[in-house]
């Protein structure tokens, strides 16, 4: 078994390129928080972020969530040979939000062989990723459900 401190930690990575590939998400404050193989977890401060009734904006949920994908993508793939976009994107709201957020998802080792191994062969290979939205006090406040996709780089 791997130690956790040998497990590398790809957050630094995804922070930089959301920074320059997409700065409305870097300008939300959405942070990558950890990213490995497999796990993903990312916050967004309520500061800044409110909506006309005092709690957090829709979008600023639906955002946190969304970039797991990518995150989880970075630390699971070789971005070398692959890329991830998003296909399907369902939100549902559960409790407003009227702390900072952290958003969580998970994939399954078998799911990683399969999406790696299909997208080697055919240039493309979906994957579907569930994330859960907590409040500071650990309350759901989203899930989501996504559908994401991972391509081969074209040569």
């Amino acid at each position: 078994m791997t130690d956790a401190s040998e497990v590398p930690d790809f957050a630094p990575a995804v922070n930089g390129a959301v920074e320059a590939a997409i700065p409305v998400v870097h300008g939300m404050g959405v942070r990558a928080v950890e990213a490995r193989r497999g796990y993903a977890s990312s916050m967004v401060p309520v500061a800044g972020n409110g909506n006309h009734f005092g709690v957090m904006y829709a979008g600023v949920l639906f955002t946190v969530a969304e970039m797991l994908g990518g995150a989880i993508a970075v630390a699971s793939f070789d971005g070398a040979a692959f890329y991830p976009l998003v296909k399907d994107l369902r939100i549902k709201f559960t409790r407003p939000a009227t702390t900072d957020v952290r958003a969580e998802a998970t994939l399954d080792e078998d799911t990683i062989v399969r999406v790696t191994r299909e997208a080697a062969e055919v240039g493309k290979s979906d994957f579907a990723l569930d994330a859960t939205v907590t409040d500071a006090d650990g309350v759901v406040v989203a899930v989501t459900t996504g559908l994401y996709q991972l391509r081969a780089h074209r040569k």
